[in-house]
């Protein structure tokens, strides 16, 4: 008896193949997920609940890359600070930032005026 196999013996017919089939669609029901709930306008995004933003919300916020919010942050274009060593950007101060960007009265004194690089003078030539 070492090398056979048991073999389980069921009962076959018209109720067996009805208590299946009623077993498979309880399965199949545990294995379906709830509908989705309606998504709330306040939890959109992370932006639009919190004050205080990382770079990826906040490059998400401003619809650009998170490469080009870093650079924009360290030369100090766009308001940031620094939380530790991660970059972090207040929603209002980027919202006020954003209305002084587009206001189309901007006179340029404001600005912040950037020198030009000189060219050193070139040594004689020998």
């Amino acid at each position: 008896m070492a090398g056979s196999v048991r073999r389980k013996i069921t009962p076959s017919g018209p109720s067996t193949v009805a208590a299946n089939a009623t077993r498979a669609n309880q399965r199949r029901a545990a294995l379906t997920f709830p509908a989705p709930k309606p998504v709330a306008p306040e939890s959109r995004g992370a932006w639009e609940v919190r004050e205080v933003m990382d770079i990826r919300q906040a490059a998400e916020y401003l619809g650009i890359s998170s490469d080009s919010l870093y650079k924009y942050a360290a030369e100090s274009v766009i308001p940031s600070f620094k939380l530790g060593n991660r970059w972090r950007f207040k929603r209002s101060l980027l919202d006020s930032w954003m209305e002084l960007q587009s206001s189309p009265g901007l006179d340029l004194a404001t600005e912040k005026s950037v020198k030009s690089r000189q060219k050193k003078p070139v040594g004689r030539a020998r």
